[in-house]
């Protein structure tokens, strides 16, 4: 990224700014969509123009709270470089391997939100390919099928990295779900709409009534057409979708941006 002056700031400074405004937007939709578990589950975002360190909050901080300012700096080897807090322990020993093992995780969300952790409590924890949307996001997840209890060490981390590969959502039996990303909107976006397919997938499994499976030729037709990766106005959907709740989120609670 570079360097050159703008005025009296940075691009890069200007960049790690817009950064942190959008981990911090992405905490607060968090809290709106039924996503947060108190003050625990993580966010966290590499910080532009290093290869050395990402953003988190201090531990203790309700995500309601979270502002663009509160965010730390923490090192890859769990030393805080900036901000004041307690680092949580698990959030580093996941995270932050992640961030440097896998290319495109520049942003890393974790959660327990209530229907991808419901999916993931069952034995078989797959996404089914019974909707349109179900299939948009199964082709970006993998499984994670073994729990072990807390992380807290990085070995973990570096476990769960090397089971991302290139996906992007990571089903975490008997736990959660990690989404592993290139920018906050992508990552976000992804969060959203698994929740959301967990949610429909379990609502028709409990009628009990007989799932109706996609067939294969129309599970690769819809696959080959996500792969084109449409764009509006040469931006991405999951920019236009981010952009479009930040708005909403400048309507009530704009201190995020502080």
């Amino acid at each position: 990224m570079p360097l050159e002056s703008i005025g009296t700031t940075t691009e890069v400074e200007v960049a790690q700014w817009q950064a942190r405004v959008d981990l911090a937007a992405a905490h607060r939709l968090a809290v709106q969509h039924g996503f947060h578990e108190g003050i625990f589950n993580h966010f966290t975002l590499r910080v532009p123009g290093h290869n050395d360190r990402y953003y988190q909050i201090p531990f203790g901080l309700h995500w309601s709270e979270v502002t663009a300012s509160c965010l730390m700096e923490v090192g890859y080897d769990g030393t805080l470089l900036a901000g004041e807090g307690l680092i949580e322990r698990s959030a580093y020993c996941i995270h932050a391997p992640i961030h440097r093992l896998v290319e495109h995780g520049a942003c890393v969300l974790h959660t327990h939100q209530p229907f991808g952790s419901a999916l993931a409590r069952l034995e078989d924890q797959s996404i089914l390919p019974i909707g349109q949307t179900e299939l948009g996001i199964m082709m970006h997840t993998v499984y994670d099928d073994t729990y072990a209890g807390p992380a807290m060490e990085p070995e973990e981390g570096e476990r769960l990295a090397g089971l991302i590969g290139d996906k992007e959502v990571l089903m975490m039996a008997n736990h959660g779900v990690g989404i592993v990303a290139s920018s906050v909107a992508k990552a976000y976006d992804l969060l959203y709409y698994t929740e959301r397919v967990a949610q429909v997938q379990l609502y028709a499994m409990w009628t009990g009534r007989k799932l109706k499976t996609l067939p294969e030729n129309v599970i690769q037709d819809t696959w080959a057409c996500y792969r084109k990766g449409e764009t509006y106005g040469g931006r991405k959907p999951y920019d236009w979708h981010f952009d479009a709740l930040k708005r909403m989120l400048d309507k009530t609670e704009p201190d995020y941006k502080n």
